[in-house]
């Protein structure tokens, strides 16, 4: 243990009340006290230990610490080109599962991040996970719901950011919904929040569709919206991957395609109704087919019953302009959906970011069939929880996923 810092080169100026924390080589991180804005000055110890006394405006650092700050409403402070040896520490809670695998190997090899990773004998001890939540500057939970919750709970108050992929908290309030193309401005709002909550596969795709034509005033709100979806098995987890991979298993799974949730009280129905901002909950009815990833959302509208009566061209032009050119969301164009038309294939964007909408229809009989295409391991999941990660470290969000 080092017995004080000294200052060093690190750019580290601290201009108001900030959190400090002490980051060994080896990525451990370790909180280490306050400084405050004013006269005051305060000591840094790391579990008792004296490391230094300082004023305020210092710059601080050694050869085997680095110390990173946060403000105290829990937003980080950005790695400047100055500062490149700053790393942030991530904990995956979780990182054994289908999206904390997937989550995991996307991140890796990327030299601005350090990872808490806890042995298997530790991965269900309350207090290694108390531990390893709280040293984190960003906590992804790839956690059952009940899981997730307890997990937020052992956080002490904002220093750690956390992404959930659960469904725990798709619609609670304080938690900001982790689909950053979602609205104007909804990028900015993923960037600096302290909870982000990751979307599901089948809403991504649904609320892509659909927010942009309500926001238009083009469907009404009060639409009885209908979504119909096939996902690759993998959605399921480990259980459902075992049951249609493993003919042997109890209860093993050799159909084709089946449907499920037929009681129509999907998990994914509160936040396809509020992020789409749908007066009424959608029907919508999820099946999975005999393929490990890829999805298919299909949102089915009979334009003649429309009072805005809408063509095709217009549904599609509204998309366009809502997502604009060059992100991951993509509409296809006229020609593209003529092609596609015989063949949508759901596993086409698989091991991507990318969401392509499409938009087909007639014309003649009035009738429109919106389509999202999607990798749901990708945008559906990892993808996303990586755009959100990057996002709130000030970075590019395409880092790690292109």
């Amino acid at each position: 243990m080092m017995s004080q810092l000294k200052q060093s080169h690190l750019p580290f100026l601290f201009e108001h009340l900030w959190e400090i924390r002490i980051v060994l080589a080896d990525g451990d991180p370790r909180n280490a006290g306050r400084i405050d804005h004013g006269d005051v000055q305060r000591n840094f110890t790391d579990r008792g230990d004296l490391i230094g006394t300082y004023s305020e405006f210092g710059c601080f650092g050694s050869d085997k610490w680095l110390l990173t700050a946060s403000d105290n409403s829990g937003a980080r402070r950005r790695p400047s080109h100055r500062d490149k040896a700053m790393t942030n520490t991530i904990f995956i809670d979780g990182e054994e599962g289908t999206t904390g695998l997937q989550i995991r190997e996307r991140l890796d090899g990327r030299e601005e991040l350090d990872f808490i990773c806890l042995t298997d004998d530790r991965r269900k001890d309350l207090a290694a996970r108390r531990e390893a939540l709280n040293d984190a500057d960003i906590a992804i939970l790839c956690l059952p719901d009940d899981a997730a919750r307890e997990a937020v709970s052992m956080i002490d108050g904002n220093a750690t950011r956390v992404i959930d992929a659960s469904t725990a908290h798709r619609v609670a309030e304080g938690w900001t919904y982790g689909f950053p193309e979602m609205a104007p401005g909804h990028v900015d709002r993923v960037g600096s929040a302290a909870r982000v909550t990751n979307p599901g596969c089948y809403p991504t795709g649904a609320i892509a569709l659909i927010r942009p034509l309500v926001d238009a005033c083009i469907l009404p709100s009060d639409w009885p919206v209908t979504v119909n979806a096939v996902s690759g098995y993998t959605g399921g987890g480990k259980s459902l991957i075992a049951r249609m991979e493993d003919a042997g298993r109890d209860k093993a799974i050799d159909s084709a395609w089946f449907g499920y949730g037929l009681t129509l009280a999907h998990k994914h129905v509160p936040e396809m109704q509020k992020y789409a901002t749908l007066d009424h909950k959608p029907l919508f009815t999820p099946s999975v087919g005999r393929f490990r990833q890829g999805m298919v959302v299909q949102v089915p509208l009979q334009l003649w019953n429309m009072s805005s009566s809408p063509s095709v061209e217009s549904l599609r032009g509204v998309l366009e302009a809502y997502y604009g050119d060059g992100g991951f969301v993509s509409v296809a164009g006229e020609e593209e959906t003529a092609e596609r038309a015989a063949l949508l294939d759901p596993e086409e964007l698989n091991d991507t970011n990318k969401l392509c909408l499409y938009v087909f229809g007639n014309d003649d009989t009035g009738q429109a069939v919106l389509v999202a295409q999607l990798d749901n391991l990708g945008k559906g999941a990892s993808g996303q929880a990586v755009q959100c990660l990057n996002l709130m470290l000030g970075l590019d969000p395409a880092t790690g996923l292109n």
